[in-house]
């Protein structure tokens, strides 16, 4: 069935980005860590601070509470932006190379035509569905803009949802089909087998 094949192939790929997002997820949170445990140059500024703060530790200590949270911030911004690029990056050249990804090869599917810049376009289509725009609202988050952030949850899942239904549709073209002029084809469902004439003697 193709609407299963195409289910399992999401399920893969989807996997792989699941381990992804793990794998930067765990060495972000050693990073922040190491921010508690390893700051020569912030304590350095801060002790300086404390010294020229004429007795305001208050202020001095909350500029290196300000310092850690906002390098935190940032650690997590740029985890974000490295798991968005490596997803675009693994579409894109897997569907420019071999016109499939790892799940759609192994159920069996590939994606035609094979152009580069047709590649280029459906992965960021894909991406933008499947990570890109919740990453944004992640990072919203963190960054306290929460109303911003539901906002762009909510654009994410309609846009989600307008590329993952059309599969189910008779001409199963997802919104990232349609928008680069792609189709997802199932090897061999199209050909039909040939059946050899026996001729009697």
């Amino acid at each position: 069935m193709p609407k299963l094949r195409r289910a399992v192939a999401w399920s893969v790929d989807f996997a792989l980005v699941v381990a992804l997002a793990s794998a930067l997820a765990v060495l972000t949170f050693h990073r922040v860590s190491a921010l508690v445990t390893d700051v020569p140059e912030l304590a350095t500024r801060s002790g300086l601070e404390l010294l020229m703060s004429r007795g305001d530790v208050l202020d001095a200590s909350q500029d290196l509470g300000l310092r850690l949270w906002d390098k935190s911030v940032l650690y997590v911004e740029q985890a974000f932006g490295l798991l968005v690029l490596t997803v675009f990056l693994y579409q894109w050249v897997c569907l420019a190379l071999a016109g499939r990804t790892i799940g759609k090869g192994l159920a069996g599917l590939k994606v035609t035509p094979r152009l580069p810049r047709r590649a280029a376009l459906r992965a960021a289509v894909t991406t933008a569905a499947d990570v890109a725009m919740y990453a944004v609202a992640c990072v919203l988050l963190v960054e306290g803009q929460a109303v911003l952030s539901v906002l762009v949850w909510a654009v994410a899942v309609v846009l989600f949802l307008l590329n993952a239904l059309p599969v189910l549709s008779p001409g199963r073209r997802s919104l990232a089909d349609r928008v680069a002029g792609t189709e997802v084809t199932g090897l061999g469902l199209s050909t039909p087998v040939a059946t050899p004439l026996v001729r009697a003697s």
